[in-house]
């Protein structure tokens, strides 16, 4: 039984010790077994997917979690559930406080060398000279380094950003995949070859470009994204400047595990990262500890057209020297001000991506 067919259970049994302590007679026992059967959810009018009704403790409404704006992914950890009605409502989510805009502070929480720092803020023209060199790459559809912000003052808010969510979520900085972390999977596991059907392999002028990101992050320079608080959507990414169509956004990162360990885990974040022939050599990528900013980048809705419209980048999985790598990389030109959304998992059917908004 689903989570949250406990909580629908749960109301039925009350109802039904209500009408033996009241000695209800037969007819009006099924009357209100009857009502509880017909609950419907109230955004899309549908009985079906009872598993996924959740009741509000405030007005006995029914939704289902996939059509809450925010969806919920498993059974609320609280006893009480409220519906968004501000009459069950109770106070929102005030948001998170915000990471001290110092830049020592940054630096130290995402352990940047503060020699590369200084070069990074004060050599412009090599950044730019990148840039033309990935413009011509973009023609022969390689992928393109991202372009950081080139004022310093914005890249420190842009990571402060990202530090807030990380703060707020309990999870520490981390821009590469962790192993060997309490009996979690070692790197030996992680090998392309037990890939079922085989990898796609990066090339060595996109690989050039994987290298390049990963170089820019560690010296100060982050991609060029802000991660917001939401009311709705929790924590969020958007663009906060143009960005290129084929450009590497981020690479997906956390704890390395395998599948077989999490088939129980409620983590809504999890990635697939080495889908094996043999089901327990399945790997998958958990940020809910160690993370950077691909853990707030939304997933979108891949079961409705309305979803697919508001994917701008895609989820790739590459085999990078031997290993499993998953990125995400812009799909189509960016705007600035754009959220990103990404096709979460999309040809996988371990998680359910109609739960996405």
């Amino acid at each position: 039984m689903a989570a949250v067919t406990r909580v629908v259970a749960r109301r039925r049994t009350q109802a039904t010790r209500s009408t033996t302590c009241l000695s209800l007679d037969k007819k009006l026992k099924k009357k209100i077994s009857s009502d509880y059967d017909e609950i419907r959810c109230e955004e899309c009018g549908s009985g079906d997917h009872e598993s996924e009704l959740l009741l509000c403790d405030g007005c006995d409404r029914g939704f289902h979690l996939f059509c809450l704006t925010p969806v919920l992914h498993s059974l609320p950890t609280t006893s009480t559930w409220f519906c968004s009605n501000p009459i069950c409502s109770p106070a929102p989510t005030p948001p998170p406080r915000g990471f001290p805009l110092v830049q020592t502070k940054i630096i130290d929480f995402f352990r940047i060398q503060r020699s590369d720092v200084s070069q990074v803020h004060h050599n412009p023209k090599k950044r730019q000279r990148r840039t033309i060199v990935a413009s011509h790459k973009k023609k022969r559809r390689w992928l393109l380094p991202f372009s950081p912000s080139e004022d310093c003052t914005r890249r420190l808010e842009q990571m402060a950003s990202l530090a807030t969510a990380l703060t707020a979520t309990g999870a520490q900085f981390s821009n590469d995949l962790t192993y060997d972390i309490q009996g979690m999977a070692p790197r030996s596991a992680n090998s392309s070859s037990f890939e079922k059907g085989g990898m796609q392999v990066l090339s060595k002028q996109d690989k050039d470009a994987f290298n390049l990101c990963k170089a820019m992050m560690a010296n100060g320079e982050c991609p060029p994204l802000m991660v917001v608080f939401d009311p709705l959507e929790g924590f969020t990414v958007e663009a906060d400047k143009f960005i290129k169509d084929l450009t590497i956004i981020t690479e997906y990162v956390g704890d390395v595990d395998y599948l077989h360990n999490r088939e129980n885990d409620d983590g809504d974040s999890i990635m697939t990262l080495l889908s094996a022939a043999h089901p327990c050599k399945t790997l998958v990528i958990c940020p809910d500890k160690r993370s950077n900013i691909a853990r707030f980048i939304n997933g979108i809705n891949n079961h409705t057209p309305e979803g697919k419209k508001k994917q701008n980048l895609k989820c790739v999985r590459f085999d990078v020297d031997g290993e499993a790598r998953v990125l995400l990389i812009a799909n189509r030109d960016i705007s600035k001000g754009e959220r990103l959304y990404y096709d979460y998992n999309a040809y996988e059917h371990e998680y359910p991506t109609h739960h996405f908004v």
